[in-house]
């Protein structure tokens, strides 16, 4: 298993596809894009199935995301997922992982039912505004029908619960979180907030601008009543879920800087050129594309990624005035 020395287990991969997207929002990168990877930097699909396989199989990982930067743009994703989804865990019951994708959901419409044949269970689509021209001031791209299509086509191939994530931003969208719940509830959407990160490119994060999951949650009130979800302790879970007007609607706020759940954190993630990193705010990686390519085998590979989970820190810094933000934006890390 992903044992680190504070006793936490990681039983779930986030794969990062590719750093490219087509969108450009103003949380993640500038206008006029980032040096993308060089293609021979990328894992092949050969490369990142293995890498899935020893996790599954070696490592005792039961849940598999697909990320990007954007990853319905990787060419071969259907494939990939279609591998992983016959995998198999060692032992008895024999467990397949489960698998999910987050996306912007631009070409989700053309490729939700081919991703759910292929053995995909569930998507996280993000869409910050249900205005069209707030759509175009946060993403520099007017995609915004192109989103609710692929939604659409994602409850409709049965890829559920589709997970709509929501980052809000002061003065371009922080009074829309009442709407948007409403919107999501209306559509059998489960809606998570999630605070905005420094994990921008420009670096312009900014803490005192930031819209707090407090903030979030004071705005929701104004219109619904909010219950927390009875039931287990949150757990390794990122949002907190609040059950909408009694329920059975729910709605999650994933308060990374100033509720951060790095206690029981359960992630381990795979870049898109093949570098682990214990959490998204790691300033360390370690290499396996290299030991792929230089011909390691199976339980080579998965000692070098034990080893670097036993190096996983308590938490992520944020709360440390020191902190400094990861070299790598979030397009290049894997969300």
């Amino acid at each position: 298993m992903l044992i680190d020395t504070y006793g936490r287990v990681a039983t779930d991969l986030r794969v990062s596809l590719t750093d490219r997207c087509n969108l450009r929002c103003t949380y993640c990168m500038p206008e006029e894009g980032l040096a993308w990877l060089a293609k021979p930097e990328l894992l092949t699909d050969d490369e990142t199935v293995r890498l899935v396989r020893i996790a599954v199989t070696l490592l005792g990982v039961t849940e598999v995301r697909f990320t990007g930067g954007e990853p319905l743009l990787r060419r071969g994703l259907v494939d990939i997922v279609e591998r992983c989804a016959a995998l198999r865990a060692d032992g008895a019951d024999g467990a397949r992982p489960r698998l999910s994708l987050t996306t912007n959901g631009i070409g989700l419409a053309r490729s939700a039912d081919a991703l759910k044949a292929a053995g995909l269970d569930r998507v996280n689509v993000s869409l910050d505004t249900l205005r069209p021209d707030a759509f175009a001031a946060l993403t520099r791209r007017r995609r915004h029908q192109d989103v609710l299509d692929g939604l659409a086509a994602a409850r409709a191939a049965g890829l559920e619960p589709v997970k709509v994530n929501t980052v809000l931003m002061p003065g371009l969208n922080e009074d829309e979180a009442p709407d948007l719940l409403a919107w999501a509830v209306e559509n059998g959407y489960e809606l998570r907030f999630i605070e905005q990160m420094p994990l921008d490119a420009q670096h312009g994060w900014r803490r005192e601008r930031m819209i707090t999951a407090g903030d979030i949650l004071t705005s929701l009130r104004t219109r619904f009543d909010l219950t927390p979800e009875p039931g287990p302790e949150r757990g390794s879970a990122p949002a907190e879920r609040w059950l909408v007007d009694g329920g059975p609607a729910r709605v999650g706020v994933i308060g990374s800087v100033t509720r951060p759940f790095c206690a029981a954190c359960d992630r381990t993630r795979l870049t898109a050129d093949g570098q682990v990193r214990t959490c998204l705010f790691a300033t360390e990686e370690t290499d396996l594309r290299g030991a792929l390519r230089s011909g390691a085998g199976d339980e080579e590979i998965a000692a070098l990624w034990r080893r670097a989970m036993r190096g996983k820190k308590a938490g992520s810094g944020l709360d440390d005035p020191a902190f400094l933000q990861p070299r790598r934006p979030m397009s290049a890390i894997g969300g």
